[in-house]
């Protein structure tokens, strides 16, 4: 789940160093994902078939993987992520489960080659990785994954939105900075203060390559991609689920 796919994104997520420190660094940065992956299995229709197949853009160490796994036992996944270095993480993660999911490295933005000679899908899911496209690059990702979905699979996205007027995203960026000194709890250097957690954020989210959009784009987006029943199912500040079936 939720690794970042451009060319920059990719080579920054497959440093040893940086794969080690994700989980820790997405539990002080971003605590509620575990609450939106579980949002997005509830949405799910719980009749997903006797043996589901699902695809997972962008994996990353496997969390939304795990958990689908858990709540479909017999359910396959088509793990797709940029970084061999997190595929690895996560078929650690995912211990005696992983003989249910083939793993793909490439890079997203492509998914329609990475997919080609594979069934077609009864949910297509991502965390925390397609913020990492431009508009048009999401179009087409959408509009691919939608494509591959069967006629009543679903397509569902945990991600990173941008408030439309710019002061109230300045004010969004600070309760963001605040949580996470508060959470680090002076333990980690990088956040001891809101200066040093605002340039760590800053750095990182360059070096990622993040070009979050706006909720109403990113419904536009999908619908725009073929997803005509899209629906918001949480938002919580800049923190979104949203999708619907095809």
């Amino acid at each position: 789940m939720e690794v970042a796919e451009s060319s920059d994104s990719i080579a920054a997520y497959d440093l040893p160093e940086r794969v080690a420190q994700y989980d820790a660094d997405m539990d002080i940065m971003h605590p509620l994902r575990h609450k939106m992956i579980e949002i997005s299995l509830d949405v799910l229709p719980s009749d997903q078939g006797q043996s589901p197949t699902a695809v997972d853009l962008g994996v990353g160490t496997g969390v939304f993987t795990l958990r689908f796994l858990e709540r479909f036992p017999r359910a396959r996944v088509i793990a797709i992520d940029g970084a061999e270095s997190m595929i690895e993480l996560a078929s650690a993660r995912l211990g005696s489960k992983r003989s249910a999911v083939e793993f793909v490295v490439g890079d997203f933005r492509d998914v329609a080659r990475l997919l080609q000679g594979h069934d077609r899908a009864d949910v297509v899911f991502s965390a925390y990785a397609l913020h990492h496209l431009s508009a048009e690059e999401k179009v087409g990702v959408v509009r691919e994954s939608v494509k591959h979905l069967k006629p009543s699979g679903w397509f569902m996205n945990a991600d990173l939105v941008v408030a439309a007027d710019p002061d109230v995203e300045r004010r969004v960026q600070q309760i963001r900075v605040d949580g996470i000194v508060r959470r680090a709890g002076g333990r980690d250097e990088r956040f001891r203060d809101v200066k040093a957690t605002r340039a760590f954020l800053d750095d990182l989210e360059a070096t990622e390559g993040d070009r979050p959009l706006t909720l109403s784009e990113d419904v536009r987006i999908a619908r725009e991609a073929g997803l005509n029943r899209v629906e918001v199912f949480w938002r919580e500040y800049r923190e979104v689920v949203y999708g619907g079936p095809k």
